[in-house]
């Protein structure tokens, strides 16, 4: 091949960064999923942690046998995420999967592909918030329907908390989970919150109340878990980011427990 004269290749020795970037944390997220990239841009991404997305198959609705169905890809996407490379942190953003597939299962999967890397489940993260704040009484909202709502009450009866009250909306479709304006989410948390609870847990990843949830907090006038609130909370953390973000949340300012 002929090359123009005008291009020259030169000898000048270049330096290199080990990483272009401090902190690399991985996602994995639905195929379907339309929130947890804008809020983890939101809420974690910076000069210093950048993040890598793979997105697994999913078909609604959103039954425990569907959700069951992504465990096996849990590796294959971890290994597509910066292959050969250590990550920092990787987020696998499916709350009510997580509960069906078990924390412990999903961690070994995404291990298996990244021997050691910290894995974050939005459940043992809102666990972990939860507990942050100091909530032993709970009132739960989830967009789900009864029969996807009712092993998340058993998850977090075992896991340690009274549940006040527990309330849902009776949806099956992911994406129709992330049309739900931030008004009616305010709304709908007003009334799922019992009096006598400690805090509000609004479970799902695919909700945008993440972005409402500080607003929710001046509503009810208690501490409000969200699933990507959480989940980026643990992330930052785990990185070693430690500035306070009272705007987003009163957990933004909360220290976490060795993960």
């Amino acid at each position: 091949m002929d090359v123009p004269a005008a291009i020259r290749r030169t000898e000048m020795p270049l330096d290199y960064d080990d990483r272009p970037v401090e902190k690399r944390v991985g996602l994995i997220i639905l195929a379907t999923d339309h929130t947890t990239e804008p809020d983890f841009r939101r809420m974690v991404a910076s000069d210093r942690i950048a993040l890598y997305t793979a997105r697994v198959a999913y078909a609604n609705p959103t039954t425990p046998e569907n959700l069951r169905r992504m465990q096996p890809e849990l590796t294959r996407a971890a290994r597509l995420i910066l292959p050969d490379e250590e990550l920092d942190a990787v987020c696998y953003s499916c709350t009510s999967a997580s509960v069906v597939i078990g924390d412990h299962e999903i961690q070994s999967a995404i291990q298996a592909a990244k021997p050691g890397v910290p894995v974050i489940t939005p459940t043992l993260a809102s666990v972990k918030a939860l507990y942050a704040v100091g909530a032993r009484r709970i009132s739960i909202l989830t967009p789900y329907t009864i029969g996807t709502s009712a092993p998340m009450a058993d998850y977090f009866i075992t896991s340690g908390f009274h549940i006040a009250r527990f309330t849902c909306f009776g949806l099956e479709d992911d994406r129709q989970m992330a049309r739900i304006s931030p008004a009616s989410l305010i709304a709908a948390a007003r009334e799922a919150m019992s009096p006598d609870a400690d805090a509000l847990f609004i479970s799902c990843t695919a909700l945008r109340s993440a972005g409402v949830a500080a607003e929710i907090e001046r509503a009810i006038g208690k501490p409000v878990i969200t699933s990507n609130l959480a989940t980026s909370w643990a992330t930052l953390r785990i990185c070693g980011e430690t500035v306070p973000q009272p705007e987003l949340g009163r957990l933004m300012s909360l220290p976490m427990a060795a993960w």
